[in-house]
């Protein structure tokens, strides 16, 4: 991981795009702040990875916890998410989330969003684990991302002063002296070689790039949540903070052959009930919130409860609610499961858990400012401290509308006061010798994900950490050195990169605490602290 950049190039011939803010990633956060910029008068690029409505934002299935249901209160949704991140969240975060919520979520209410009502047309609101009262409003049911995708989406197409390039993978910040200047991309059916590169100059630069869920082999993820941001990050010198805390949701479709699809925290926020393999409901005896309490709670009783009986799952039962309630209320996964011979109303559902969000990423301050001058980054691939050792449901996307926001203002800011100052790089360089190695560059992925999942998964240990170490900085050796100048390529030298900085906080993280449980370590070792890693000190202690 000593090398600043994926590639040498000469930047002189690579074709040249400017703008105040550059944005990588088009999900809520992303677009967030590139309105944000905008309304600000900066002239925004957002590059996304894939298509512009490609993201987990736009998959996101539950809704948006804010506190504005009749005696709610931000206090008491504060009190719930700093319950819910086992002593690691930050206070001040966590005050700005809850406070600025409600108006972020009225203004996409202002914008044309279709939230869900009841019969006398107020916002619904729904229960989901460890709130502790019903504040999460969605749309459609269950689609409530695609919903807010839909509309951030529209209103960014209207926006005159931002650009949208879909398909434009982003490959490396580009950054010398401490400072960010934009970013260099590939784009969209590009022939091979070095035409296919295009670089934006930017006087600020908004990562948005979203989680890392892809380097395992059990995940919710979409295919473009490879770790990307984080790791471009790190290579141009950000600090990564608490990466070892990946939140594994709790209940996502098992079936050979099906997709790790999620079935919604909500789905259990309507009385869903967990079942083993012999119809026994077993949460009870383990939380008295029993399938509401928080997701690492539920998590790992399920790992328990499969490695005590064997079973290949447990089952979500929804049988004793009212069956057009539960078709009405969850349509995307009621067709989604037909698809497969189930019903959702009336079927045991077998669900495991799986990968599902990142808590850490690239540290950041409260206006998502990073230690790289001009960089910022919010969202799910920003570390924040808002959501602890393990985030409360529903708020991942109520963080990306509010930190979204503040990023791109900043940005902003940022960019009209220094502008974009003399563009000081010729080159990049890797700093290693390439080397002709025959990869199966698949086959390399397909191994990761699978160690990871073993190694770094609901239950960690220290021997088996140190093992994945070794191994992965060894395929990242080969695979740096050898790998073609392809988008597939790039990703996968981000996942090898971003699976190192997990497992590297995971080791340095003696205790367990929230989403993060060692069997070597099972108890919390007292005051919380954040795990940090710099470039500086990733050969050492990153304990701080």
């Amino acid at each position: 991981m000593r090398s600043r950049y994926l590639l040498d190039l000469k930047l002189a011939g690579v074709p040249a795009l400017t703008c105040d803010v550059c944005v990588l990633g088009a999900g809520t956060a992303g677009l967030s702040a590139a309105l944000a910029a905008a309304e600000r008068g900066a002239s925004v690029i957002v590059l996304a990875k894939g298509r512009a409505d490609e993201s987990n934002s736009s998959e996101a299935q539950g809704g948006v916890a804010v506190a504005l249901a009749p005696g709610d209160s931000p206090e008491a949704h504060a009190r719930d998410t700093i319950e819910a991140g086992a002593g690691l969240c930050e206070a001040g975060a966590v005050d700005v989330l809850v406070r600025e919520g409600p108006a972020r979520v009225q203004e996409l209410l202002d914008w044309g969003a279709a939230f869900d009502t009841d019969a006398g047309g107020a916002l619904a609101f729904t229960e989901e684990g460890a709130h502790g009262r019903p504040r999460i409003v969605h749309a459609a049911g269950d689609a409530t991302g695609r919903e807010i995708s839909r509309v951030l989406g529209a209103r960014a197409a209207a926006e005159p002063r931002i650009t949208i390039l879909e398909r434009h993978f982003a490959v490396d910040l580009l950054h010398a002296d401490g400072r960010a200047w934009g970013a260099l991309a590939v784009g969209p059916d590009a022939p091979a070689g070095r035409g296919a590169f295009v670089r934006v100059r930017a006087g600020a630069t908004v990562l948005a790039t979203g989680g890392l869920g892809r380097v395992y082999r059990e995940t919710t993820n979409p295919a473009v949540a490879t770790g990307d941001g984080v790791a471009m990050a790190f290579r141009a010198g950000a600090v990564a903070s608490d990466m070892e805390f990946v939140q594994f949701h709790p209940t996502t479709l098992y079936l050979a052959g099906a997709p790790r699809f999620l079935v919604s925290e909500a789905v259990r926020g309507e009385g869903a009930h967990l079942l083993d393999a012999k119809g026994r409901r077993f949460m009870t005896e383990i939380d008295p919130r029993a399938e509401l309490a928080p997701r690492d709670v539920v998590s790992q009783a399920i790992q328990r409860e499969l490695h005590r009986t064997g079973a290949a799952c447990v089952y979500l039962d929804l049988s004793p609610l009212d069956a057009a309630r539960v078709r009405a209320r969850f349509p995307t996964i009621a067709n989604i499961l037909a698809q497969f011979g189930l019903d959702l109303a009336r079927d045991r559902i077998p669900v495991r858990p799986a990968a599902h969000y990142a808590m850490g990423g690239v540290r950041t301050d409260l206006a998502g400012a990073t230690s790289v001058r001009a960089l910022w980054a919010c969202g799910e691939c920003a570390s924040t401290g808002v959501h602890g050792a393990n985030r409360l449901a529903s708020n991942s996307l109520l963080e990306a509308l509010v930190f979204g926001r503040r990023a791109g203002e900043a940005a902003a800011a940022h960019a009209r006061a220094e502008g974009r100052g003399r563009f000081p790089l010729d080159r990049i360089e890797r700093g290693v010798e390439a080397r002709s190695v025959p990869l199966d560059l698949a086959d390399v992925r397909r191994s990761l994900t699978a160690l990871m999942w073993r190694a770094a998964g609901v239950f960690r240990e220290g021997e088996s950490l140190a093992a994945a170490e070794e191994h992965l900085a060894f395929w990242q050796g080969y695979v740096y050195r050898g790998a073609t100048e392809s988008s597939k390529a790039f990703e996968l030298q981000n996942m090898l990169a971003v699976a190192q900085l997990v497992v590297r906080g995971a080791r340095l993280r003696a205790e367990s605490r929230g989403a993060h449980q060692r069997l070597d370590h099972p108890d919390a070792a007292g005051e919380a602290r954040h795990t940090v890693l710099t470039r500086a000190n990733f050969e050492n202690d990153g304990r701080t």
